[in-house]
């Protein structure tokens, strides 16, 4: 029986086939009479869990016109990440790297792990060359060339005006980084709600116990507490509201890397250099996916990060875990200076939303 025969009448008898619902289907026969069934046109798109809003927003490709603006992004970013107490991450989010540079870094990742990954196999080279050619190098070269000049000259001059005049920089910065706050809030998809609020008391309380432990000195650190200290320090770069030059602090290894970097201390600086691969290779992916599946949860954190971090900031420290009360005779000029500082971020913050610059919200 042909196709048209079973259409035509049910077993040749001339009766109608029984009716059988396909709400999902449409149902046809091949030329030997066998049922082909294709998905209706009208079928409803299947629910994702990911809401649209809360993933982050795509943004074109960079071209060798804007580098001037990146490397001088790049070098905000990599003084902040010379001077403890201030997150490299907090300052990504105020000049609008951070989205571009978490998914630039897990590209990269990937890439190096194509790139093993044919080594082993002894395959050819395409495959690498295609997950390379993905990073948009326009970008990313700019912001790290940036970030490495700026860091060197921190290190050599912003990290002694620091010990020379503590209180007065460690003001302005502290203005600088209150008023920043106000930047992840604004790059959140909906209003805070009251889940939101928990977690950004959670991540401030974090911070805070973060930024209260004692400092240690080391003054030849092992090789092994190098590299961890590494891992974990890169970790703090790329996260808001947590300072990797303060981890290196805590862990007593501030010092001996400004030292490696003068006397060009190959052994240590490369242990240094696979320390921080490791850690920005295993954690780098897990930011990734928060910034795109897990948004206004991660803003939370990171807003709550930075809330608690001001205590590392704060103008009289004591040298323990304790704070100190501000001092009557620089109190005045501190609170000018905070106040300056806070003015500085939050003029950016206009002008960039007043011109309609995509580096605060569409980063």
């Amino acid at each position: 029986m042909t196709g048209r025969d079973r259409r035509a009448g049910y077993g040749g008898s001339g009766a109608a086939a029984p009716s059988i619902p396909t709400p999902d289907h449409e149902t046809d026969t091949d030329q030997n009479g066998f049922p082909v069934t294709s998905p209706s046109p009208q079928r409803p798109a299947r629910p994702t869990t990911t809401d649209p809003e809360d993933e982050a927003p795509a943004v074109a490709r960079a071209t060798w016109r804007d580098a001037p603006g990146l490397m001088l992004r790049g070098g905000f970013v990599g003084m902040a990440e010379g001077v403890p107490g201030i997150s490299g991450g907090t300052i990504a989010l105020v000049v609008g790297l951070f989205d571009r540079l978490i998914d630039s870094a897990g590209q990269l990742v990937h890439a190096l792990r194509v790139t093993v990954s044919a080594a082993l196999r002894r395959s050819e080279g395409r495959e690498v060359r295609a997950a390379f050619g993905v990073i948009d190098w326009r970008f990313l070269a700019p912001v790290l060339l940036g970030m490495a000049v700026v860091l060197v000259a921190t290190l050599s001059l912003l990290a002694p005006l620091l010990e020379a005049h503590p209180v007065q920089v460690s003001s302005v910065f502290l203005g600088m980084i209150a008023v920043s706050i106000l930047v992840p809030l604004r790059m959140m998809p909906h209003r805070p709600s009251p889940r939101d609020l928990l977690l950004i008391a959670g991540g401030a309380v974090v911070a805070f116990g973060l930024t209260s432990l004692p400092r240690v000195d080391v003054a030849q650190p092992p090789l092994w507490l190098v590299f961890v200290g590494a891992a974990i320090a890169i970790n703090a770069l790329v996260v808001p509201g947590v300072s990797g030059s303060f981890v290196l602090l805590t862990l007593g290894l501030y010092i001996p890397v400004q030292a490696a970097l003068a006397d060009r201390d190959l052994v240590f600086i490369l242990t240094f250099a696979a320390g921080a691969a490791v850690g920005l290779g295993s954690f780098v992916k897990v930011l990734q996916w928060l910034l795109h599946h897990r948004r206004q949860v991660f803003l939370a954190v990171v807003t709550g990060l930075m809330i608690g971090s001001l205590r590392s900031l704060w103008p009289w420290q004591d040298g323990t875990t304790l704070l100190a009360p501000p001092s009557a005779s620089a109190v005045g000029v501190s609170a000018l200076l905070a106040l300056a500082g806070g003015a500085v971020v939050w003029l950016a913050l206009a002008w960039e939303r007043r011109h309609g610059s995509p580096a605060v919200v569409h980063a």
